[in-house]
């Protein structure tokens, strides 16, 4: 773990860090440009206009598309899980829920959904589109059926012709982007403050038919999606999310890349003290009181799509 966080680090610019407040930095020696500061104002410009998602209501040329991704997972617990699977063009990610810890192994129901929604896509007939709510169901219906212990939020994303997909449950979630911009966003599902909805093995638990969130858009090549667990929503922020992604693209990322970058800055945004995070913020909100700045120590799963065409 050590090592991979290392060479983590090491591929996070500085500029990242700088515009974002997450390190203290010396001024620059008299006469000399603050290259740092520049480079951060070149890559990493604010955001301008509203916060909201796009809108998609434009014609989506003809041709093929595929997924191509990869991912970046930093433990905290060993509680997160993910899959994907390149020519089915389907990706998930899912959170063992921690309340379950000092009981059972928490990670057990979100490495069970994940297995069985992979063993779902590589035994279905090749070429068939996923369905992500389909295939949640089914991942949950043969995880419960086996008795798993714990639960567990999930998200399932699929590119399915030139459609994108959706299903969730709780607050594992997931961001396209188009253009450098937020095109759709997932919305945490929670009963209360930092207690989503989740799947597990009990009669009275949730279902995916009940309580799945679902979705799809209009997908075209040079898409972005990012999908993750919540160690990654509670500690960045939608601003600082899409201008991570638009650094990353002038940069020429892969997605391997853009993924470590994006786990890494959650990590380090997690243990800060002197700025809020998504976390600190809604936590003094719901909770109508004093609630410490900072972010929320917790596994991070970062899974990083580009949409591209199938013609290179």
């Amino acid at each position: 773990m050590a090592q991979t966080l290392i060479e983590t680090d090491m591929r996070i610019p500085n500029a990242l860090r700088f515009a974002f407040g997450l390190c203290q930095r010396p001024p620059p020696a008299p006469g000399k440009h603050d290259e740092v500061a520049n480079f951060a104002a070149v890559l990493l410009p604010p955001r301008d206009g509203a916060s909201e998602p796009m809108d998609c209501d434009e014609p989506v040329a003809p041709g093929g598309l595929r997924m191509l991704f990869d991912s970046s997972y930093i433990r905290a617990h060993d509680e997160d899980a993910h899959f994907g699977h390149a020519e089915a063009g389907v990706v998930g990610v899912a959170d063992g829920v921690g309340s379950y810890r000092d009981r059972v192994d928490a990670s057990a129901f979100a490495r069970g959904l994940m297995t069985k929604a992979y063993m779902e896509v590589v035994t279905g007939a090749p070429g068939t589109h996923v369905c992500p709510s389909t295939l949640l169901e089914r991942a949950h219906q043969a995880t419960a059926a086996a008795g798993t212990a714990a639960a567990s939020t999930a998200v399932i994303v699929s590119l399915a012709g030139r459609t994108l997909k959706w299903a969730y449950v709780g607050d594992s979630g997931f961001v396209v982007f188009r253009d450098g911009r937020i095109l759709r966003r997932s919305r945490p599902q929670q009963h209360h403050f930092n207690c989503p909805y989740q799947l597990n093995s009990k009669r009275d638990g949730l279902t995916v038919a009940a309580a799945a969130a679902v979705g799809e858009v209009p997908a075209r090549e040079g898409d972005i999606v990012v999908v993750g667990t919540d160690g990654l929503f509670d500690n960045v922020t939608d601003d600082e999310l899409e201008r991570i992604v638009r650094m990353g693209t002038a940069l020429g990322f892969s997605p391997k890349h853009l993924a470590e970058v994006v786990a890494g800055f959650a990590f380090e945004a997690a243990g800060c003290t002197n700025r809020d995070t998504p976390f600190s913020v809604l936590g003094r909100r719901e909770t109508g009181g004093a609630f410490p700045a900072g972010g929320k120590r917790d596994d991070i799963t970062v899974v990083v799509a580009y949409i591209a065409s199938h013609y290179i």
